[in-house]
């Protein structure tokens, strides 16, 4: 990987009454070709992605809310219905349909329900580990009354609302705190990561941008029944992406592959969670062939 060359134009929508931001590789008259991020992370972590990609689509890469360039919550509250319904405004609004997604983290698991919802919006998706808590992590969850899961969840909110945003002296210090997180990625990308992900305070310190309450896990989500009745939905082609250093539970192992009609587990070697980065040209010959066909 290289330092960027030339970068993608920022552009707004509006969901639920938040200002988010996304980028555009340009090219429009290319298929669409939607790259939605992870939890604590930013739409320009696929600028590798974009500019291998951008010659043959119409790239578009959003801030999920409370991320990046987008607005935060006012309430500090992140479910997961919220992030679905900002991907299908923005898919909507800028008339993207038939798209095909390319998804990491917590922007697969968002992508695998919004397709689930409506699967003739989607042409094919690749999701990198984007399934979610393991069926293991699932049962111990599941075994929690409501009263415990609210309790859990109220003490956490507490003590989001009495914690500040780190504050880094200097961007080298947030870099380096970069390189700690992943072992994997070059200095090169950990910088140009950084350099997306911060903004700098007016007392001259630096902050990530993500807003804190992102952290937290809603007290309610779908239950796994029902995620399973999702995924069952999804009709086209799926690509399902783990590392083998990954601490994710892999699918084709734990079962949960089998509720997909079309779908292929793929593990890329040397990779932890951060697939596309811990090895991007592998990563992009895979996804390549699969969304190209």
């Amino acid at each position: 990987m290289t330092a960027m060359t030339s970068g993608p134009t920022s552009h707004t929508y509006f969901s639920q009454r938040l200002r988010l931001h996304y980028v555009d590789w340009g090219n429009p008259s290319a298929p669409p070709l939607l790259l939605v991020h992870g939890g604590r992370d930013h739409c320009r972590n696929w600028d590798w992605l974009a500019l291998a990609l951008r010659e043959d689509w119409h790239v578009i890469a959003p801030d999920l809310r409370g991320h990046g360039d987008s607005q935060w919550s006012s309430e500090g509250s992140y479910r997961m219905d919220s992030y679905v319904y900002d991907l299908a405004q923005l898919i909507h609004q800028r008339h993207l349909s038939p798209v095909t997604i390319i998804a990491h983290s917590l922007g697969g698991n968002i992508a695998i329900r919004y397709t689930g919802i409506y699967p003739a919006n989607v042409r094919r998706l690749v999701a990198i580990e984007g399934l979610g808590a393991s069926p293991k992590l699932a049962q111990e969850r599941a075994k929690l009354t409501l009263a415990e899961r609210l309790r859990a969840w109220i003490e956490e909110q507490r003590n989001f609302a009495g914690r500040l945003p780190r504050r880094y002296p200097s961007i080298e210090e947030a870099f380096k705190r970069m390189q700690e997180e992943n072992k994997h990625i070059s200095p090169v990308q950990a910088r140009h990561l950084t350099e997306h992900g911060v903004n700098q305070n007016e007392d001259g310190t630096f902050s990530w941008k993500f807003d804190n309450y992102v952290r937290s896990w809603p007290a309610y989500d779908m239950a796994v029944t029902e995620l399973e009745q999702l995924w069952a939905a999804i009709t086209c082609p799926t690509l399902l992406v783990y590392g083998s250093e990954s601490s994710a539970s892999n699918p084709s192992a734990d079962g949960r592959e089998r509720h997909f009609q079309n779908a292929t587990v793929a593990t890329i070697e040397g990779a932890g969670h951060w697939v596309h980065h811990d090895q991007f040209e592998k990563f992009l010959t895979l996804a390549r062939n699969f969304i190209e066909r």
